[in-house]
């Protein structure tokens, strides 16, 4: 008999009582076919427009993170001062795509350049296109700096010249790894875009 994976579920309440209510009810539900939550990554966090309110007026610290389908979100502030989920890369998903890459690249090494930079620029703005949502702005930097350290290390083994300086192959990687920017809108704009007042 098969049994699904994992799954990964994100519900919200307006209060904990639901939320609570809704966890031993779901826990109940999936025992009758035999599942289970994960003891370790099911829990209730307060998340949302009040929770950094209240939790400063209880003295507490400041709202928890999640991690969900590659991102750790975060309670924030859009530039307008209103409330909005902040996602940024996670960390274990940067590194495992960054190690895939470099295993590519060591793999292709000596192909010619414009053919590994056709490669790499695919890759990167595929990696953009899904992470480049506002406020995720620094973690996209850190990708395309990583990237070029990479290439650059591939490029010294290539040559076998440990002195490859930035300032030679740095118009290389202009030219094929694309500047990085924010592709996606705030949520608001996309929900004014779509569900139109």
């Amino acid at each position: 008999m098969r049994f699904p994976g994992p799954t990964h579920l994100v519900v919200g309440f307006q209060n904990k009582a639901d939320a609570e209510r809704f966890l031993k009810e779901f826990g109940e539900r999936l025992a009758k076919f035999g599942l289970e939550v994960h003891p370790e990554k099911t829990r209730l966090l307060e998340f949302g427009r009040f929770a950094a309110v209240d939790r400063r007026r209880r003295g507490e610290k400041k709202p928890e993170t999640f991690t969900f389908l590659g991102f750790i979100h975060q309670c924030g502030t859009s530039p307008r001062g209103l409330f909005m989920v902040w996602r940024q890369t996670a960390n274990k998903r940067m590194v495992a795509k960054l190690k895939q890459i470099k295993q590519t690249l060591r793999r292709r090494m000596h192909e010619p350049l414009g053919q590994i930079g056709t490669w790499l620029r695919s890759v990167s703005q595929g990696f953009y296109q899904y992470h480049a949502v506002p406020g995720n702005l620094r973690a996209m930097n850190t990708f395309r700096h990583r990237l070029r350290r990479l290439w650059r290390s591939t490029l010294r083994h290539r040559s076998q010249r440990p002195n490859v300086s930035w300032q030679r192959i740095g118009p290389l990687f202009d030219r094929w790894l694309p500047a990085t920017r924010v592709l996606h809108p705030y949520p608001d704009a996309r929900f004014d875009a779509n569900h139109p007042r």
